[in-house]
């Protein structure tokens, strides 16, 4: 799986960003109805992105979903178990897993990213994969403040319900359980992008500015989906089927739902609006 609003424009090689907007899924049955946005969870300050369905939608919302809590205590939490779980056992090395020419390639993009290469030959594939692409963002002056679900939860009424889809706990493990070969796969196709395409990161955010999901799924999703399909299938196929349960039974209520999750979870024929049209609702959007 990273300024003021005119240096955003042309970081990120953006005209006419400002009339463009992220898409919004909008999900109907006879008295209840889901607002789907897919968000990037780190972004750069000052990028005008909040489309007026979601503005309106947050108004009037009787409840707002995110994949985790949005507050300081489940972000201290989340820390403290990627801490305690991402680290390999005394005597290993991650350098020591790769093939020669990734652990190579791993010590080239710490120092040309800024990250203490000491430091990340002591993590677990899947936490030096995070420590990595959180290189990449603040690189590109993204920060997880100006990401979407900060955002969005500051732009909410405080009176609003909140729901989560996971735990820290349960999030953390989606990483650290995963098979350690299909992490060292993951993190290998990411060293690689970082190495042959730095700009992916910029790509992305204006695909998703201009709601271009061929080219999200090009540029975020197809990668990974190649590279290792079993961290494709823990981390988007397997997490929506779990997750459309949970909305079912939401629109089994009534009322006005807005769910912001990875944009990777709306898109495609495993994405959440897909299943949703699938058992018969009614599905507004792309």
């Amino acid at each position: 799986m990273w300024k003021p609003f005119v240096l955003a424009l042309a970081l990120f090689g953006l005209p006419g960003a400002a009339e463009a907007k992220p898409p919004v899924w909008i999900v109907r049955d006879a008295d209840s109805e889901l607002v789907l946005f897919g968000s990037i969870h780190v972004l750069p300050p000052g990028l005008d992105w909040t489309p007026p369905a979601l503005t309106e939608a947050l108004r009037s919302a009787d409840d707002l979903w995110f994949e985790l809590p949005i507050d300081p205590v489940s972000e201290a939490e989340t820390a403290r178990l990627a801490m305690q779980t991402g680290l390999l056992p005394a005597g290993e090395t991650l350098s020591s897993l790769l093939p020669a020419a990734d652990a190579a390639r791993m010590a080239r993009m710490a120092e040309r990213y800024g990250v203490a290469l000491p430091m990340i030959d002591r993590l677990q594939p899947w936490y030096a994969e995070v420590a990595l692409a959180q290189s990449i963002y603040l690189r590109a002056g993204g920060t997880m403040e100006s990401g979407v679900e900060k955002s969005v939860a500051a732009l909410a009424s405080p009176d609003l319900a909140r729901r989560a889809f996971e735990t820290p706990a349960e999030q953390v493990a989606l990483f650290n359980g995963a098979p350690r070969t299909a992490q060292i796969a993951s993190l290998r196709q990411t060293l690689k992008e970082m190495e042959t395409d730095p700009d992916q990161f910029r790509a992305l955010i204006a695909a998703w500015m201009a709601g271009d999901l061929k080219a999200i799924d090009k540029e975020a999703i197809q990668p990974l989906r190649e590279a290792s399909p079993t961290i494709y299938k823990r981390f988007l196929t397997d997490r929506n089927a779990r997750w459309t349960p949970m909305l079912r039974q939401r629109l089994a209520g009534s009322g006005r739902t807005v769910v912001v999750v990875g944009v990777g979870h709306l898109i495609g024929p495993g994405g959440l609006p897909a299943r949703l049209r699938a058992l018969g609702y009614s599905v507004e959007g792309p």
